[in-house]
């Protein structure tokens, strides 16, 4: 890239204002920041190098994004098809961080009409997200692969209520993942399951975890392996003790059997959870298989913790996940992806996310230090 790229995000919050500071601070990318908030925009304009534009309910989507490159929709997820069509209006590449399911189908169909050199890339945080591109890198490393195992969770480091978490990222995505089904593998078959079964445990560095099904973290991956694995599967990982508790909220008490049940889920987490920017965020994804006539299990454990950048505190899940949207957007103006239609992140060569400067974020021991771009 030889002279500033534009790219518009839609969302200024923790999130969008973080992917933002990531690619404008290293001046190769012109960011415009769009969001309905005229706070949100006044204070990120004060912390990076960017353009902002206050939304108004007149304004046309498709015309702002005219002149763009690309859009990162970095806001609810119920908005996200509307902005994948705006997108395809304007010609521009479309990226998101959403982890619900029939958001994602929504946007492969629209990006059936994508034009040449125009991509649809959904689901490009953590997990979905970086964890796909990971564990698709481990299955390919066998001969033959029987089982992939995902555990991933964003963790307060210092727990002190009785849930054992405090609120790190979006309220709405996390109660759409403890109540929608979950996509697995078992017994070379496509299934469902259920949210917030499944439990099992695990310890990692002497701390005991638990994990269960959420729904949304495979992304393509049941797809793509299909009838290639006999087992696959995503659970999100907590301190024990709190799947009892989110189980007995969500289900026993009804808090996510209808829309206006979980907004009332939504109301209660943000107003009695704290939230906290001191996190953890730990990726642990186990493969076993043959390989040259042996039966193996490889392991691959990674814990990202916040740290301080451009001056700021972020929390682990804040730089997790804008850092992973940064690095495929950087890969695909870079030509490192396919060009046309909708890209899975098994498309993703794994050393090559590793080796982007944003995607080097993802290094396994990288405690809290911050990595120049």
């Amino acid at each position: 890239m030889t002279s500033a790229t534009p790219v518009t995000i839609i969302g200024a919050g923790k999130i969008g204002g973080s992917i933002a500071k990531l690619l404008a601070f290293t001046q190769d990318y012109q960011v415009t920041v769009l969001d309905t908030q005229l706070s949100a925009l006044e204070h990120l304009s004060r912390c990076a190098p960017v353009i902002t534009h206050h939304l108004a309910p007149h304004d046309s989507l498709r015309d702002l994004l005219l002149d763009q490159h690309a859009v990162i929709a970095a806001t609810a997820f119920d908005q996200n098809a509307s902005i994948a069509l705006a997108a395809l209006e304007a010609g521009v590449s479309y990226f998101d961080l959403t982890e619900d399911v029939a958001t994602t189908l929504a946007i492969r169909k629209i990006a059936k009409s994508a034009k040449a050199g125009q991509i649809f890339m959904p689901q490009c945080g953590l997990a979905p997200g970086f964890v796909g591109i990971l564990a698709h890198d481990m299955a390919q490393r066998f001969d033959r692969v029987d089982t992939v195992k995902m555990r991933v969770g964003a963790l307060p480091q210092y727990p002190s209520n009785a849930m054992k978490y405090n609120l790190t990222w979006s309220t709405d995505g996390l109660i759409n993942e403890y109540c929608n089904q979950c996509e697995a593998i078992k017994h070379g078959r496509a299934i469902l399951v259920q949210a917030l079964e499944g439990l099992e445990h695990f310890s990692l560095d002497g701390l005991e975890y638990e994990a269960f099904n959420t729904s949304g973290g495979l992304g393509t991956l049941c797809e793509t392996w299909a009838g290639q694995i006999a087992n696959m599967d995503y659970k999100t990982v907590r301190y024990v003790g709190h799947r009892d508790l989110m189980d007995f909220v969500i289900n026993g008490l009804k808090m996510g059997a209808t829309p206006e049940k979980r907004q009332q889920l939504k109301y209660i987490l943000e107003e009695s959870v704290p939230i906290t920017f001191q996190d953890v965020v730990l990726i642990f994804v186990t493969a076993s298989g043959q390989i040259n006539g042996q039966f193996r299990q490889i392991t691959d454990a990674r814990k990202i913790y916040h740290c301080e950048l451009f001056g700021e505190l972020w929390s682990a899940i804040q730089l997790t996940t804008a850092a992973s949207a940064a690095a495929v957007l950087d890969m695909h103006c870079r030509g490192m992806l396919p060009t046309q239609g909708f890209v899975a992140h098994d498309t993703v060569k794994l050393p090559d996310f590793l080796a982007n400067r944003f995607g080097q974020y993802y290094a396994i021991d990288r405690y809290a230090q911050e990595v120049p771009v």
